[in-house]
């Protein structure tokens, strides 16, 4: 084998983001959804509206988090 120089490598992100709540939140909208494919349209329509908040909360927080830790 060849002798390589071992150096320290940090797993990345050495900051862990903090937890949030719109998974949680998605994962409820996707059950609305499929449980309105079933059911009932108004189901469904909520299961999607409620998909797109959780989407654009949870991507506002990963900008917002992104910002804070470059130091923006």
């Amino acid at each position: 084998m060849d002798t390589v120089t071992e150096q320290e490598v940090k797993a990345r992100p050495e900051v862990m983001p903090r937890p949030t709540y719109w998974p949680l939140i998605m994962a409820a909208a996707l059950l609305f959804i499929g449980w309105g494919l079933i059911s009932t349209w108004l189901l469904a329509a909520a299961g999607t509206i409620g998909f797109f908040i959780a989407l654009t909360g949870w991507i506002k927080d990963l900008i917002y988090e992104r910002r804070t830790n470059n130091g923006e």
